[in-house]
């Protein structure tokens, strides 16, 4: 087995693929109004701890596994924890999106054997995008980039950030798309620091808004002030950015926690409050009066995070909300850190 980095292709061909490719945090839009013309511009944080893995090879037989199994018509085969089995149509419309790029059309047997949450602020959608597609370009030998494959599957209309992060891992600035065929271009790219990390407060009993109930709700939105952009931008760039590149973490902290105060509650009305999940914002407003903390929520959530300073006071924090009791029981609580790299993926040579 040979592990390669996103941009790396083997000089054979394998006889299977194995990607895997980590979660993000959106921290927030800067301009979802375009006020100066260009819209959205996204700050985002890729994240240890919880990913997306795919494996793909070439159908030579069936062989079910624990969990979903499919025996497509077209001799593909599906594979899925239960847990994971709504991705799957997901999965199978990628795969023929693929397939009909590239002209290529043999059978194959592909198995999810992880998947981040779902419609949970964690950038779910393009990181199954994306492990379909280098996995399929890698199986083929097709020299694809996440750029192109992200366009190809329709990821990216609004924020950069997921797939940079697939790229790359890091802290990630993007300027938002320019058009509807082009990607957002990433404007900076930080390491996170080692020592900091990030307390994820995930809700199971809800979802955040997506597809069609995502983009009326956008259209919904009244018009972003100008004066909210012009401070959104000012805080990415003369505050949060420096402080990440300093390791200085105080200034860091604040910045996240006002962006994510501003930004939610222009989103407010359309997802209930600053928070999706009531039971996320009692937990991340007590850690918020009693710890220094970057506080806000990913997305449209209902993922909400609070970014400590060490995994010490990360782990007090929780222990404290668990003893004061305003850890709801639909919630989970884990202890994670930033991921200063891309997706990993491995091959299996082939005799080609």
């Amino acid at each position: 087995m040979t592990q390669y980095a996103t941009t790396q292709y083997p000089t054979k061909a394998a006889s299977a693929v194995t990607v895997n490719a980590p979660g993000r945090l959106h921290l927030g839009f800067l301009d979802p109004g375009a006020s100066l013309g260009r819209r959205f511009g996204s700050l985002g944080l890729v994240i240890d701890g919880i990913s997306t893995t795919l494996e793909m090879r070439l159908a030579s037989g069936h062989h079910p596994v624990n969990g979903n199994d499919s025996n497509e018509s077209n001799g593909d085969h599906y594979a899925a924890p239960p847990y994971a089995s709504e991705e799957l149509p997901r999965l199978r419309a990628h795969m023929e999106a693929l397939k009909r790029l590239s002209g290529r059309r043999e059978p194959l047997d592909v198995r999810l054997r992880h998947v981040l949450p779902v419609h949970a602020g964690l950038g779910s959608g393009t990181q199954l995008a994306l492990c379909a597609g280098h996995a399929f370009a890698r199986l083929h030998r097709l020299e694809l980039d996440a750029t192109q494959l992200a366009l190809a599957l329709a990821r990216g209309a609004r924020s950069g950030v997921g797939v940079a992060g697939f790229e790359q891992g890091g802290l990630i600035l993007d300027g938002g798309p320019r058009s509807a065929t082009e990607l957002p271009p990433v404007l900076s790219r930080l390491p996170f620091p080692d020592e900091w990390r990030v307390l994820l407060v995930l809700d199971d009993a809800r979802s955040g808004l997506s597809g069609p109930a995502e983009r009326k709700a956008m259209a919904a939105l009244p018009p972003f002030p100008q004066e909210l952009a012009a401070h959104a931008c000012h805080l990415a760039l003369m505050q949060i950015l420096p402080a990440a590149a300093e390791h200085d973490f105080a200034p860091f902290a604040r910045g996240v926690s006002e962006l994510q105060e501003r930004i939610g509650r222009y989103f407010a009305p359309s997802q209930g409050g600053i928070y999706t999940s009531a039971a996320v914002a009692r937990v991340l407003d007590w850690i918020g009066a009693r710890h220094r903390a970057g506080i806000g929520q990913s997305s449209w959530g209902p993922t909400g995070f609070a970014i400590m300073a060490s995994h010490d006071e990360a782990a007090n924090a929780v222990a404290a909300a668990r003893a004061a009791g305003v850890v709801g029981p639909t919630l989970r609580l884990e202890i994670v850190k930033g991921r200063n790299a891309g997706a990993t993926i491995i091959h299996a040579p082939g005799n080609a």
